[in-house]
């Protein structure tokens, strides 16, 4: 569900607003949709404070955008969901960080685990590939004219201070798809590849558990841990 209490975008239309027309204002955008005139529109960016003279960045979408990437992101939820391997804890409907947590530290209490990688992709949200984006989703998405409105999304564009960037990398700042695009990407750069290619190629215990961005390789031997870590730090730097 759109929170109601969100600011607006750059059409700055309100949740309220929307929502006097909404059924005209559905059967616009859907008709817009099928005849592919519909373009989301670039998102707006502002800083807010965390304190101790710190800021960070905040996308926020019009309105309309938020109405298409709810709708986009339960239906790629629906087709990528059963292929998500057990490892991945993050933005999973039942799943959370504390089953995350539970299950590493059960792992850790049961399991032959003697090493530990704690890893952090660096400023991952703003360096997803597009096209491989896009090759991924087109594994499991036959619908072109979907796949043409999420390659908007990614080309949209941020607008700070009066001013357009392009955006030619990244997952849609402050967007409700980000999330789900993020898991999609990470289950072939890493789930399956740690799965695959390097478990299969390990003698000893090797386990991957992952939230999002952020993971942890538990591992029995040291030498097969160095082996691991110097293989993802190549991976994850290409």
């Amino acid at each position: 569900m759109l929170k109601r209490n969100k600011a607006p975008g750059l059409d700055h239309v309100t949740y309220e607003e929307y929502e006097t027309y909404l059924n005209t204002n559905i059967q616009k955008l859907v008709k817009r949709m099928k005849a592919g005139k519909y373009y989301p529109q670039p998102v707006r960016r502002v800083y807010i404070s965390e304190g101790e003279g710190k800021i960070r960045p905040l996308g926020i979408p019009a309105l309309e955008d938020k109405v298409v990437q709810m709708g986009i992101t339960r239906i790629l939820n629906a087709i990528f969901e059963p292929n998500f391997l057990d490892c991945s804890y993050g933005f999973r409907t039942g799943r959370s960080c504390h089953q995350a947590l539970k299950r590493l530290d059960n792992t850790i209490m049961t399991k032959p685990v003697n090493h530990l990688i704690d890893a952090d992709i660096r400023s991952f949200f703003d360096n997803v590939d597009h096209d491989w984006m896009m090759r991924m989703l087109a594994e499991k998405i036959a619908d072109k004219n979907l796949l043409k409105i999420i390659k908007k999304f990614l080309k949209a564009g941020v607008i700070e201070a009066d001013k357009l960037y392009q955006t030619e990398e990244g997952t849609p700042q402050g967007g409700i798809l980000s999330p789900t695009l993020s898991n999609i990407y990470l289950h072939y750069i890493l789930d399956l590849w740690m799965e695959e290619i390097i478990k299969r190629d390990m003698q000893g215990y090797v386990e991957l558990l992952r939230y999002c961005d952020d993971f942890v390789v538990l591992v029995q031997y040291k030498k097969e841990a160095e082996e691991i870590l110097k293989e993802l730090e190549e991976r994850l730097n290409k």
